[in-house]
């Protein structure tokens, strides 16, 4: 009896290691800025770990009236290069703090 308690003792302190490690993680996040870019760097979009834009960069070279649909869809190209970048990076923190516990399909924390 006494044992099993003690287990669940060790699990809740386990569970609360793994959360305050994840609260360090959305703070780091919240911090992390993460540029993608599209048209070998034309046009460059910094997105912070929460997935917000913070900031986009486009060439000069790109404003010309005629050109307004390529940048626009340079813009959204970098924006979606950005985000892939930051998810991918939020995978690989998580595998470090969860020990490769693999969570539920759709778990976000």
């Amino acid at each position: 009896m006494f044992d099993k308690l003690k287990d669940l003792g060790g699990l809740m302190a386990q569970a609360q290691q793994m959360q305050q490690k994840m609260k360090e993680l959305q703070d780091q996040l919240e911090r992390l800025e993460i540029v993608g870019s599209s048209g070998a760097g034309l046009v460059k979009v910094t997105v912070n770990g929460k997935n917000e834009t913070r900031r986009v960069e486009i060439d000069p070279s790109l404003f010309k009236p005629e050109d307004r649909g390529v940048v626009e869809d340079l813009v959204a190209a970098a924006c979606n290069d950005a985000r892939g970048k930051v998810e991918a990076t939020v995978q690989e923190q998580m595998k470090s703090i969860t020990g490769g516990l693999p969570l539920p399909p759709g778990f976000k924390l």
